[in-house]
């Protein structure tokens, strides 16, 4: 009797000291977003799962079960369209023909502008050039001639306007030209620029890098050190570059070991930051206001028409403030990516725009005035490298072209024109002007019937479509078309630079208007009465169970 209490007393005992883990850990699972985004191993599991094939000539055309007549309608209209195409650009086609087996991005881009099941037969009826000439205003110019407005925004270092750039980059040039490429002694603008950015940030000290991956990664390695503790935190659908701390699921060969990909804007999150104690740091991208524990919206993914957005400043100020008291109460360090955001919302970046100060805070894209450049500005406690007190535990970071003297010289005339009377008044009355844009271009798309609708944070757009459909990919290639540039990403993210006039963007907005004409001649936005989401999305399953199995 003795021996079976003793043994329920320590079972119990062991229990006892179990249950705290398992309870945090039930907390961890419930803060993690339902999605695969949110569990990087399963999406990884299903990644390797998936069977790659391809669609036909006939099953190309009626994917969705559309009538002999529509598929007929559509394949007539891809003929035209890549005809069109190919008459109009022979140079930068070619061109971009010749480039392609020696350069993978552009085999990669090429796949992946469309669901994989459409690519290859696509690629055979429709060709995109990768090369432009010229550039001027808010126009890119192809090696034919053909002009087109640019809605790629560079990947978002196009805040003001290519003039503004090529400006910066002479005016670097020149600054520079004394010393020219030597690397190690530092270049008088970079004394400037640490001045400027530690006014902008509104932190203590700065250190320059070679890309806004690189800084995001120094940034967490600093937090790392300092805190002594191994985790990140980042949030479900957000981009923080291409390394594997960040970059869950498909796209990296191995899976984060030591991040957490927790929900956005949920209060289960929180409770896991007030009460873990391996946090070292939580990564914040703003852009992810517009699309909440959503990826990056690409139109290779746009299998149907649930794609949504929205931004609501207000309650994403709200969450900001809600992690920057969390983070403060537990010594967590609060990093605002700003790589991609930087200088688009305020002349200040995203603290000034959204009201809350952050510990880091790493920047990219356009403040190198057009040249590549990634910085981390930081407390002075969290940017130190060394310990004086343990001198062999450092935090190595260099890198041989930091602080390039034409880089520094570049962002050095970026900091100066961001300071004139010119680039402040881009930023008057911003965001009313782009919300009454993009409501405007809705107003005409709703008037037309067309199944699209954008949503917008601040100067970058998305699109989404009203209409459940499998072929809402096809718009970008009629946007093309009708003379508009975007990424390879396709109508997942329009991105605009600042210098955008009324009469600019009138006529945006019409050749917007006549591609969706077009897509809706072609047949693309046909649709079965009963045809909804989800029922494509289960036929989508089925079909790959099917290829699967052989």
């Amino acid at each position: 009797m003795d021996e079976t209490l003793a043994f329920w007393a320590l079972g119990g005992a062991a229990f006892a000291a179990t249950l705290p883990r398992l309870i945090r850990r039930l907390e961890l699972s419930r803060a993690k977003h339902p999605s695969l985004t949110g569990h990087s191993r399963m999406a990884k599991r299903v990644a390797s799962w998936l069977p790659g094939y391809a669609y036909g000539e006939e099953r190309f055309f009626n994917s969705d079960g559309a009538p002999a007549e529509v598929a007929a309608q559509r394949r007539q209209a891809l003929q035209q369209l890549g005809s069109t195409l190919v008459a109009r650009c022979p140079r930068t086609l070619d061109l971009t023909a010749s480039a392609r087996d020696g350069l993978p991005d552009l085999q990669f881009t090429g796949a992946y502008r469309v669901p994989f099941q459409y690519s290859p037969l696509l690629r055979q009826h429709v060709q995109v050039g990768a090369f432009m000439e010229a550039s001027e205003g808010v126009t890119l110019t192809d090696l034919d001639g053909n002009s087109y407005y640019d809605l790629t925004g560079s990947y978002g270092v196009n805040v003001f306007g290519v003039d503004v750039y090529r400006q910066c980059i002479a005016e670097g040039s020149a600054r520079a030209q004394a010393l020219g490429p030597v690397l190690g002694s530092l270049h008088p603008s970079v004394a400037a620029n640490v001045a400027r950015l530690q006014r902008i940030s509104g932190l203590d000290q700065v250190s320059f890098h070679m890309s806004g991956t690189e800084a995001v990664m120094q940034a967490v390695r600093l937090a790392r050190y300092h805190t002594g503790r191994r985790h990140l935190v980042r949030f479900c659908g957000a981009y923080h570059g291409w390394w594997e701390d960040v970059q869950p699921g498909p796209g990296n060969p191995l899976p984060p070991r030591e991040t957490y990909t927790l929900r956005d804007m949920h209060e289960n999150s929180l409770q896991v930051l007030r009460k873990r104690r391996d946090i070292a740091c939580v990564l914040v991208n703003p852009l992810q206001a517009l699309h909440p524990n959503k990826a990056a919206p690409g139109d290779s993914s746009l299998v149907d028409s649930s794609r949504s957005a929205g931004y609501d400043r207000a309650a994403y100020t709200e969450w900001l403030q809600q992690l920057r008291e969390v983070c403060t109460e537990r010594g967590i360090v609060l990093i605002f990516d700003e790589v991609f955001l930087g200088f688009r919302l305020a002349p200040g970046g995203a603290q000034e725009y959204f009201g809350v100060k952050a510990d880091m805070v790493t920047y990219g894209k356009t403040l190198g005035g057009g040249l590549p450049v990634g910085v981390v500005c930081g407390k002075r406690e969290l940017m130190k490298r060394y310990r004086e007190d343990r001198p062999a535990d450092l935090c190595f970071a260099r890198g041989t072209f930091n602080s390039h003297p034409y880089v520094m010289g570049a962002m050095a005339a970026f900091l100066d024109y961001l300071e004139t009377p010119e680039a402040q008044l881009m930023y008057v009355e911003l965001d009313a002007t782009q919300n009454r844009r993009a409501a405007q271009l809705n107003q005409r798309l709703q008037a037309i019937g067309a199944p699209v609708q954008v949503a917008n944070m601040s100067s970058v757009w998305t699109v989404s479509y009203t209409r459940p459909s499998r072929y809402n990919w096809m718009l970008q290639f009629y946007l093309r078309e009708q003379g508009l540039a975007l990424s390879w990403v396709g109508t997942g993210r329009l991105i605009f630079s600042l210098n955008y006039t009324e009469a600019d963007f009138e006529e945006v907005c019409r050749r917007f208007v006549a591609a969706c004409q077009a897509m809706e001649a072609g047949g693309w936005w046909w649709q079965d009465a009963a045809q909804t989401n989800k029922s494509i999305k289960r036929g989508i399953f089925r079909e790959m169970l099917a290829h699967r199995r052989g």
